[in-house]
């Protein structure tokens, strides 16, 4: 199993990512994914999570409004858009699949 992150960088706030998370070394189609994040001194949290087919979403409250998790089962990866990023944002990145593996992560800043 592998999963490689992209998308991550610096960027100032109210500005915009796009995270890309893909998959090898399993049936993707068949697995709900997630993006978690993790901050310097803080718990790794749920970021976001989406069902197999797309068809169900969910969101920490503190993204809700801004992000927007989707995927493409034909690519093998998962996405996240991250619209009006605000400081509290920056973390390291990582999706994970509903059985526990996780990707390296990618790192996303936000600061002006």
């Amino acid at each position: 199993v592998q999963l490689v992150e992209s998308g991550g960088g610096l960027v100032q706030p109210g500005g915009s990512l796009r995270l890309s998370c893909t998959a090898s070394g399993f049936t993707f189609s068949s697995r709900a994914m997630s993006w978690y994040r993790q901050a310097p001194g803080k718990e790794r949290e749920l970021v976001a999570s989406i069902s197999s087919i797309g068809d169900s979403t969910n969101y920490a409250d503190s993204v809700k409004g801004r992000f927007t998790i989707s995927r493409d089962n034909a690519k093998n990866t998962v996405y996240l858009r991250m619209n009006n990023l605000e400081p509290e944002d920056t973390a390291m990145y990582y999706c994970r699949t509903s059985f526990g593996a996780w990707g390296q992560g990618t790192q996303v800043t936000v600061s002006s």
